[in-house]
């Protein structure tokens, strides 16, 4: 995953110029984008307004112009493919964000779950997972879900 990311930013930064913390942010671009687009593809349906959904995520979150956003999005799902398990897109997470900026992410997993009008039984399962993963706590996992909710026009529940 490293040249991955290293590629992603030599293509976007300029060469020979480097600072601090550009391979964390590069990872946490990648991380984030690869579990995001996990997400969309859980319930076998992917729609619109979840691809919308991680596509405006990624471009908030992270300041990414559609260039950037397109290459992060091709790079994450060939990332998301090759991968076992999510585990070294968590720890990556869990390296780099503050439990503020995981709960955030959470919240945005929840979103793409439920952007499509229902919470498939899969999607659930996964978001479980990362939860657990991101080392986020119950109660905030909770309201996560229910900002979520909320942003995806859903009723409470």
């Amino acid at each position: 995953m490293l040249d991955t990311i290293k590629s992603f930013f030599t293509q976007f930064i300029e060469p020979g110029v480097t600072s601090p913390g550009v391979d964390d942010e590069a990872s946490l671009h990648l991380a984030t984008a690869a579990l995001l687009l996990e997400m969309m593809r859980m319930d076998n349906r992917i729609q619109d307004a979840e691809r919308r959904a991680v596509m405006a995520t990624l471009s908030h979150e992270f300041g990414l112009d559609e260039a950037r956003l397109e290459t992060l999005m091709a790079l994450a799902e060939s990332e998301a493919r090759q991968s076992h398990d999510y585990y070294q897109f968590t720890s990556l997470i869990n390296k780099v964000c503050d439990y503020p900026r995981k709960v955030r992410i959470v919240e945005k997993l929840w979103h793409v779950a439920m952007v499509d009008g229902h919470l498939d039984a899969h999607e659930l399962h996964l978001m479980r997972r990362l939860g657990d993963l991101l080392h986020v706590g119950h109660a905030d996992f909770v309201a996560a879900k229910q900002r979520a909710r909320v942003s995806a026009g859903l009723p409470p529940g």
